[in-house]
């Protein structure tokens, strides 16, 4: 049996208000490579006189027992996973053995990822349900967690804001029988071996995992549709644009110098535009303070 390596997910912020209901509510609310923004412990209160200090000290604590109660749910997960392969009650496939099943055997790939991924790049003839999908609701809560997703790395990796997708089972069941042979696939492979613990719990015995999602796959492994490779799916914001992700560089070295050049001038545009708006900044300034002054 082949050991199960968790691959990295860099590219899921999830939201968690929704984890909490029906049968993922065992999901951890954090995942190795995920940022999840659920109900945080942290209590602010206000800060006057003497209790400024043991306020401070009170949230710190709180802060670190909400990432100790996500390492531990992420660790019980795991374990959870580790048996599902263990045991053989999901099978691992390689993404060249997912196609070989696709052509061969008419086995039907289960494509789990968010919209933003699956509109890049699909596997030909797939299914497409996402387990998490972009939160694109505009309350007071969902604007503060997409700030702060922006705010710490989604403006470099493209993240977006996503919340699990409450309809998932239900539609995996009004499409497929419990006796179906799926083979489940996301970005990475972590959300598609989530996807098969829920639906191994609903009934579902017949589960294929593409170990390291379409992140691992080649060209010739899968028939591809969309305008990306299906390596590029999950990247995105700067760090895509720039051409610095590690799918990329792959990519550049294959195609040469006139790939490379490309990026190179882009990032030349980019300080080129940052020189601008500094300078742009200084001149207001001096001009608010001439005004001022008179």
């Amino acid at each position: 049996m082949e050991a199960l390596a968790l691959p990295s997910m860099n590219s899921l912020t999830i939201s968690c208000s929704n984890l909490q209901k029906g049968s993922f509510a065992n999901l951890p609310r954090t995942l190795h490579h995920c940022k999840f923004y659920g109900q945080s412990t942290l209590k602010f209160r206000p800060l006057h006189g003497t209790r400024h200090y043991s306020n401070i000290i009170k949230m710190q604590s709180d802060s670190e027992d909400y990432e100790l109660k996500q390492m531990r749910d992420m660790a019980a997960a795991k374990k959870r996973w580790d048996s599902l392969i263990r045991e053989g009650k999901v099978k691992v496939l390689t993404p060249r053995e997912a196609g070989y099943a696709i052509q061969l055997s008419d086995k039907t790939l289960l494509d789990v990822r968010p919209s933003t991924e699956h509109q890049k790049a699909w596997v030909k003839g797939s299914t497409w349900i996402p387990i998490f999908e972009v939160d694109d609701k505009v309350d007071p809560g969902t604007l503060s967690r997409k700030v702060t997703s922006f705010m710490m790395g989604g403006w470099w990796s493209g993240v977006p804001t996503v919340s699990y997708n409450s309809r998932f089972l239900s539609e995996v069941q009004e499409k497929f029988p419990k006796d179906a042979d799926l083979i489940l696939a996301c970005q990475k492979g972590l959300r598609s071996l989530a996807a098969c613990e829920l639906l191994y719990n609903a009934g579902y015995k017949n589960l294929f995992w593409v170990q390291g999602g379409l992140d691992a796959a080649e060209e010739e492994d899968l028939a591809r549709e969309g305008p990306q490779p299906l390596k590029f799916a999950g990247i995105g914001g700067l760090s895509e644009f720039l051409g610095w992700t590690d799918q990329q560089r792959v990519a550049g070295a294959k195609e040469g110098w006139g790939y490379r050049l490309v990026y190179s001038a882009r990032l030349i545009a980019v300080f080129l535009a940052a020189d601008a708006l500094f300078i742009g900044a200084q001149q207001l300034g001096r001009y608010i303070q001439d005004l001022r002054s008179h």
